[in-house]
């Protein structure tokens, strides 16, 4: 049964997998006059809602928010547990109220199809080098400053044992303080079981509901209040409290 179960998952991530690739190069020649110049960058942000929408329909993702605020004023950042590849395309649908940048590790470069897209408009970042690991930090406080929000996703990656939280990194926690902004921190409950790793083959794959928490915001006061590990104990105590614990 479980091997039956497994060819029915990978069938269902070979389908994600041909509709995100189909309909991201039906979106490709948009995005590339978007981001041909730096004023109507943008508006990459409703056409990216869009192509999130869409995906969701031919995936039959239905997604249930609580508690999302729409009165914080930008710029901030927003920090997410990372289970799932589903987190990153399905987060324009998440919060669709503020626009956005993800702030992601550079590895994800590789892919052809989405590399051009991600350089141009979000902000790979390259921990093996130092000194490209800065300019990505000066990348992120320019954008801010701009009036984008920046996504991190403070675990550095999809973690080995999901849906429980590594250890989270500095980035995000150093960021908010040398800018002064707000942190949201929201946690995705299902990602890790509608569409897990596709490199791990036995794992669930399937369609559903996805579930989103936003916890209690952070303001640019309490930031400043507060030390970067303070405040990042913080952010991962909210985030972990939506998930299941290893004692459960």
């Amino acid at each position: 049964m479980r091997y039956i179960l497994a060819f029915l998952y990978n069938l269902w991530k070979l389908y994600i997998g041909l509709v995100f690739a189909t309909t991201l190069i039906l979106f490709y020649p948009i995005f590339m006059v978007l981001l041909s110049k730096p004023q109507l960058k943008k508006h990459t942000f409703p056409m990216n809602i869009f192509w999130s929408r869409i995906v969701r329909i031919l995936c039959f993702y239905a997604i249930e928010r609580t508690s999302a605020p729409t009165a914080i004023p930008a710029p901030f950042i927003i920090c997410a547990n990372h289970t799932s590849y589903l987190d990153i395309f399905i987060m324009y649908s998440v919060y669709p109220e503020h626009r956005f940048l993800f702030m992601g590790k550079s590895e994800i470069l590789k892919y052809p199809l989405i590399k051009r897209f991600f350089k141009d408009l979000n902000i790979p970042v390259d921990r093996s080098n130092k000194v490209r690991a800065a300019k990505s930090f000066i990348q992120a406080r320019k954008a801010l400053r701009e009036g984008w929000c920046i996504v991190i996703f403070p675990e550095g990656g999809i973690p080995h044992e999901t849906p429980y939280l590594a250890p989270f990194k500095n980035g995000a926690f150093q960021l908010a303080k040398s800018e002064n902004v707000g942190i949201l921190p929201l946690t995705f409950r299902d990602n890790y079981w509608l569409f897990s790793d596709p490199e791990n083959y036995l794992d669930a794959a399937l369609p559903g509901l996805a579930r989103i928490d936003f916890h209690s915001y952070i303001s640019a006061q309490q930031v400043e209040a507060q030390s970067f590990e303070a405040l990042r104990d913080l952010t991962f105590s909210s985030i972990n409290h939506s998930l299941p614990q290893k004692n459960d």
